[in-house]
């Protein structure tokens, strides 16, 4: 068991972070849970987490943060909203194909 958890672990690690896009191809941050990695959306210091950084979901009064904007995963009423790119292929928000590699 310890082997297989380590090997999960490792599996993890290398295969990174999946990545947000906005619409417009803007890349936002990594899509992880790491307050230290300089590009991840939950380091409220980085670009992509604080809530003061004009490429930050996080940003309320920013294109991409505020509830209002289009370009915002945090508008309900966006139809078009970002994608999450994974790092093993590609993951749509809205259901269709995202963007292509």
């Amino acid at each position: 068991m310890k082997h297989l958890v380590s090997f999960l672990v490792a599996t993890i690690i290398l295969a990174g972070s999946p990545q947000i896009y906005a619409p417009d191809g803007t890349y936002l941050g990594n899509l992880n849970n790491n307050p230290y990695d300089p590009n991840s959306v939950s380091n409220p210091y980085g670009p992509y987490g604080s809530p003061y950084g004009t490429h930050s979901i996080h940003n309320p009064y920013g294109l991409y943060g505020s509830p209002y904007s289009p370009e915002s995963p945090n508008n309900p009423y966006s139809t078009g909203g970002p994608r999450i790119i994974a790092p093993n292929g590609i993951m749509d928000l809205n259901g269709g194909n995202g963007l292509k590699n």
